[in-house]
């Protein structure tokens, strides 16, 4: 196992060689909520954090501000300002089709979105959309996060 370039109180940074050589050094700390960060040269360092906690985090401070309608016999789901929404005669299959419409635009913020400027802001979200299941979103959406 290589030593990393450099060690500071909060994780350890790593180059790319060193990172790959490493990699269960980095997972372990992961597993530990320790923080990792692997660096190339001339790019921003990415973090290597602990998935579960991370989705955690962002579960309790994005804010869903979820708006379900109800009218003429069909339940529309809708975040005021966003892209996406759904529609249909139950509001579970309202709510199913809303987190459907989440992993649609997850992937075009991914694919690209992340470069236009009224996009650019939600990575937040679309963390919080990868990292969690269709249960965990539905309970996030419609505020039953214990």
């Amino acid at each position: 196992m290589s030593t990393p370039t450099h060690e500071t109180t909060g994780g350890r940074t790593y180059g790319f060689t060193q990172a790959r050589d490493s990699l269960k050094a980095i997972l372990d700390s992961s597993e530990r909520g320790g923080l990792s960060t692997i660096r190339r040269p001339d790019r921003a360092p990415a973090a290597v954090v602990n998935g579960e906690s991370l989705r955690r985090y962002l579960e309790l401070t994005v804010v869903a501000n979820v708006q379900v309608v109800h009218e003429d016999g069909a339940w529309a789901v809708f975040m005021p300002g966003r892209p996406f929404a759904a529609e249909a005669t139950e509001l579970g299959e309202a709510l199913a089709d809303f987190v459907d419409a989440l992993r649609d635009y997850a992937a075009d913020w991914e694919d690209h979105l992340h470069a236009a400027p009224n996009h650019r802001e939600n990575w937040a979200l679309v963390q919080l959309i990868d990292l969690s299941t269709d249960e965990q979103l539905t309970a996030w959406l419609t505020g039953s996060v214990a």
